[in-house]
């Protein structure tokens, strides 16, 4: 058997223009950085669906949400379940590998393995199962020096707020994410290789990074950069919606919206020095050099673009992550250090069965990456994704983007829009009503009623969109396969 380890570096809710080897010129990320210049960026990586239970599903399965029944949070969506008939830690587990999940999984029911050997938790506040308490707020409790518990700062978890972590610092979950997958290196079964997700529960709000690392950037003399704001980002102008401490949109202030990315970067910056920390100890135990490494995260955030926060849209600040893919050292540097062929999270688990020789289950919608990396085509012109209901009708959407142009259909309020990302990346004009435009629009309106079709879905009706208004939510027949399936009552 190949000895070559398997390490998933997870980030929750991380934009891909919020690290340094992306082309951030304000965020540091010296250890991401360095794992980059060894390995391939993907510079057009997108999540299918943009929030975390759908994304994580499509990154487990290698599915895409059509076929994991999974098109979002809430409207009929419920829990990411059990049943999935693959799942890249089970494969992984089949073939002889030692597997552990540390930090954020968002599984259902909370203790469920879905092809881990074990899991250590950090799921925030979700107490979903009677009588759970994840294991880091168990050792938070332990190590804590006086009368507060993990979120006293009294932010909340899908906040635009910001202030500096209210706890020590070695009590921030960051930190214990970190000693968990240390303390998992030194117990874990030496006579096979390892696979090991370590999915940290930042940048994703609150926004509390410790005091050292949100001074850097609140109070450090950064040049905080400022909100895209597109000429149609008044839809999004709601000032009840606003008013809210957990909006999802609507116009903040300058200062609230610089503090809230400083505390974002923060936490940015945090993770990557703790990643630094683990990959110094695996360094020193001789597992680093033979160790395949992935950096993702399973979606991005708003932060303010487009008078829009948090997650759910198909606009790059929510859908597009950073994927950096680094092999073992001694295979040597792949071909291509930067690959601008769009990528989508369901390719990850064949990209790594395909590194390992290991074989791909028909079950997987998603395509190895490794070519790419050889410097090879994949013949992948586009990719596709969406987000059922989930804050508002309004939001509600489905998109196309071959990382040149985006096509987003909003089907509740029979909008579509047109960027060319290719020069305008911050989408702030929308092209769906440029004449010039036409015939291009009508091209990906043809692309995504072939994607949409065979569903049967009531979305396209003769090679037409249909609008969704007024109709019930969307909820994929997959779902409820899995749930008839299941010996939980994991849906309602």
């Amino acid at each position: 058997m190949t000895r070559t380890n398997v390490l998933l570096l997870m980030t929750d809710q991380q934009r891909a223009d919020s690290v340094g080897c992306f082309g951030s010129p304000v965020v540091e990320t010296p250890n991401l950085d360095w794992l980059a210049s060894q390995g391939t960026i993907f510079t057009q990586a997108y999540t299918p669906s943009p929030s975390c239970i759908p994304a994580r599903a499509a990154l487990l399965t290698g599915q895409k949400p059509w076929n994991t029944g999974i098109l979002g949070m809430g409207r009929g969506q419920g829990p990411m379940g059990v049943g999935f008939a693959h799942t890249l830690p089970g494969e992984l587990a089949k073939a002889g590998y030692h597997t552990q999940g540390v930090g954020k999984m968002h599984f259902y029911p909370q203790r469920t393995l879905n092809g881990f050997h074990h899991t250590v938790l950090d799921e925030s506040g979700r107490e979903e199962d009677p009588g759970f308490v994840s294991d880091y707020r168990k050792w938070f409790q332990r190590h804590k020096d006086g009368d507060y518990d993990i979120t006293d700062h009294g932010i909340g978890w899908n906040s635009w707020m910001a202030r500096p972590y209210h706890a020590p610092e070695h009590l921030h979950p960051t930190n214990w994410t970190v000693n968990e997958s240390i303390e998992f290196l030194k117990r874990r079964d030496p006579a096979k290789p390892f696979f090991l997700k370590t999915s940290f529960a930042r940048p994703h709000s609150p926004y509390d990074a410790p005091a050292y690392y949100f001074d850097l950037y609140a109070n450090g003399g950064k040049a905080i950069p400022a909100p895209y704001k597109g000429e149609w980002a008044s839809m999004h102008d709601d000032p009840e919606e606003a008013a809210r401490p957990d909006a999802w949109r609507g116009v903040r202030s300058d200062e609230e919206i610089r503090r809230a990315r400083a505390g974002y970067y923060g936490s940015i910056t945090h993770i990557d020095h703790q990643i630094g920390r683990l990959l110094t100890y695996m360094q020193k135990i001789g597992e680093l050099d033979r160790t395949l490494i992935v950096f993702v995260s399973d979606h991005g955030d708003m932060l303010g673009d487009h008078n829009l926060w948090r997650k759910t849209y198909a606009y790059d600040g929510s859908a597009r992550v950073p994927l950096i893919v680094r092999p073992p050292r001694a295979w040597g540097k792949p071909a291509r250090a930067v690959v601008d062929t769009p990528a989508v999270l369901q390719d990850l688990m064949p990209t790594v069965l395909d590194f390992l020789g290991l074989p791909i289950p028909d079950t997987v919608d998603g395509i190895s990456l490794k070519p790419l990396m050889e410097g090879k085509s994949v013949g992948r012109e586009y990719i596709h994704g969406e987000h059922s209901t989930c804050y508002s009708e309004e939001q509600e959407m489905q998109y196309m983007t071959d990382g040149k142009r985006k096509y987003v259909w909003l089907p509740r309020i029979g909008r579509e829009q047109l960027f060319d990302i290719s020069r305008d990346f911050r989408e702030e004009r929308d092209l769906s009503a440029d004449g010039d435009w036409r015939e291009e629009l009508d091209v990906w309106r043809k692309r995504l009623v072939a994607e949409l079709e065979p569903r049967g879905a009531g979305l396209t009706d003769g090679g037409r969109l249909v609008s969704q208004a007024g109709k019930p939510f969307l909820v994929s027949p997959r779902y409820r396969e899995r749930l008839e399936a299941s010996p939980y009552k994991w849906m309602s």
